[in-house]
């Protein structure tokens, strides 16, 4: 066959022609026998699980299906597979209705292709990854930056539309790959400048510098001792717990004055924020408590002879109680270590057992553009409004999304809720990401929508290409909004 035979792909704005046999640069649409078609199946939820099955989120069915749509209320239409609205003139390519509860719904489901996108990867550790601000490399090419860290968490945002096309076509590439893998639930390897190598993967422990982390912390170091207070008194006399951010000292501490701990004379280096809270003890690190700590004796001054005495039990800890040590002052008041009493043991594995799996959780978050949004209605303003307004729901591949306050219409989505490979891409480069706008058909009609391309649920059965998937635990998207802003 000749090149007479290549069709034109107008899905994206690459233009692809395809021969016979051949995909796209996306690997998302062929040329099969002279027909554009769609490789990935059409994703469709379906809300019946069977009593007694074992399932997880988006369970496909495991039984024969005669591909028949029985249940208006239980079966959701999602975006996967969906197709796009390039060139952004022509409606949503499903646009359907359904009758739920007695009250008339549409769902409007594109596949959107988002260059003003990203990830925010949120990862549960205490170690030092790097520098705020610092480039976060993948394959050798800046991706994204690190973010403010937050409470027993590193974060990082990669992606946007400056890395995607901003700069040279390799870092435009390896962005939108980077992105891809992280929201279709793969690994990246990611080097953050002078800072750790990390392999992070939604819902997974992310490895540190080749180092699986387990756990989170407890909280900082002044609340540890607050936690941990009374399990301690009576059992040691001081307690330093070890942290990055603020450390903490159990007989300084408010905690410890009410318990009526003693005076121990112990001094720390660092600088001192309130009673028993200290800043700045260590230089950031993947040791103690996030620290560079690796003989936690070292942010000790010498103890106040005037108030320490020979004999003194001193517990040293980390938030996370991955680090422990147990010492005694000797005649000269210096610290001797010795093995850690069995309650105190049971004490640190407390800590232990109070810190929650170390995950790492991935949000896909982009902005729908005025082109997208003229798939659903001819005056797309009216559906930025209908959706602040809370009478149009927005998921992703029938996952809740979170839409963000002020102008247009900016979401966040949990990747982990969404069905396996739900994302796809465009060589421009750009991410191909689900959306669905669902309401009541007689809002949809007020706002302008596209009425002449409504059709009913039962149109789309039999359809060459579905894939029905369970959705057991995410909030059914068919729920009619109820209408107030805000209100969900």
């Amino acid at each position: 066959m000749g090149n007479d035979d290549a069709i034109r792909c107008d899905a994206c704005p690459v233009l692809c022609y395809i021969k016979p046999g051949r995909t796209g640069s996306c690997d998302r649409y062929a040329n099969h026998d002279g027909k554009l078609v769609r490789l990935d199946p059409h994703v469709l939820l379906d809300q019946a699980v069977s009593r007694g099955e074992s399932v997880v989120p988006f369970l496909e069915h495991s039984q024969d299906w005669n591909g028949n749509l029985v249940d208006q209320a239980g079966t959701f239409v999602t975006a996967i597979g969906a197709g796009t609205t390039y060139p952004d003139y022509k409606p949503a390519p499903f646009i359907i209705s359904s009758s739920i509860n007695a009250v008339d719904m549409v769902t409007v489901v594109t596949e959107g292709i988002f260059s003003y996108c990203g990830v925010k990867v949120k990862i549960d550790t205490d170690r030092y990854l790097g520098p705020e601000t610092n480039t976060v490399r993948a394959q050798g090419e800046a991706v994204g930056h690190v973010t403010t860290s937050e409470y027993g968490s590193q974060m990082l945002s990669l992606g946007g539309v400056r890395h995607l096309t901003g700069g040279s076509r390799q870092e435009g590439t390896v962005t939108c790959q980077t992105l891809l893998d992280l929201c279709n639930g793969k690994p990246a390897e990611l080097q953050i400048d002078d800072g750790a190598s990390i392999v992070v993967q939604s819902g997974q422990p992310p490895i540190v510098d080749g180092v699986r982390e387990e756990r989170m912390r407890v909280g900082c170091g002044s609340a540890a001792i607050g936690m941990f207070a009374k399990q301690w008194f009576g059992k040691v006399d001081e307690v330093v717990v070890v942290d990055d951010h603020i450390t903490g000292v159990l007989s300084q501490h408010q905690a410890g004055k009410l318990l009526g701990v003693p005076e121990t004379g112990i001094r720390l280096k660092g600088r001192r924020s309130t009673p028993g809270r200290y800043f700045q003890v260590a230089e950031p690190g993947i040791a103690w408590g996030g620290t560079n700590l690796e003989d936690p004796r070292s942010i000790l001054k010498r103890f106040d002879p005037k108030a320490a005495w020979p004999g003194l039990h001193l517990l040293m800890v980390s938030t996370t109680g991955e680090h422990s040590a147990y010492y005694e002052l000797d005649d000269k008041l210096d610290l001797v270590e010795k093995e850690l009493p069995r309650a105190l043991q049971e004490s640190v594995a407390r800590i232990r057992e109070n810190c929650e799996p170390a995950l790492s959780t991935v949000l896909f978050m982009g902005g729908a553009g005025g082109s997208l949004r003229a798939g659903v209605t001819e005056n797309p303003v009216r559906l930025t409004h209908s959706v602040k307004d809370a009478l149009t729901r927005i998921t992703c591949g029938g996952a809740p999304a979170y839409v963000w306050p002020g102008g247009g219409i900016t979401f966040m989505v949990d990747v982990s809720r969404m069905p396996a490979n739900a994302f796809g891409y465009v060589p421009t480069p750009a991410i191909v990401a689900p959306i669905e706008f669902t309401l009541k058909l007689a809002d949809y009609a007020t706002l302008g929508g596209h009425m002449d391309h409504v059709r009913p649920l039962a149109s789309i059965t039999g359809e060459d290409r579905q894939r029905r998937v369970a959705h057991p635990e995410n909030p059914w998207p068919l729920q009619p909004a109820k209408g107030t802003r805000g209100a969900e």
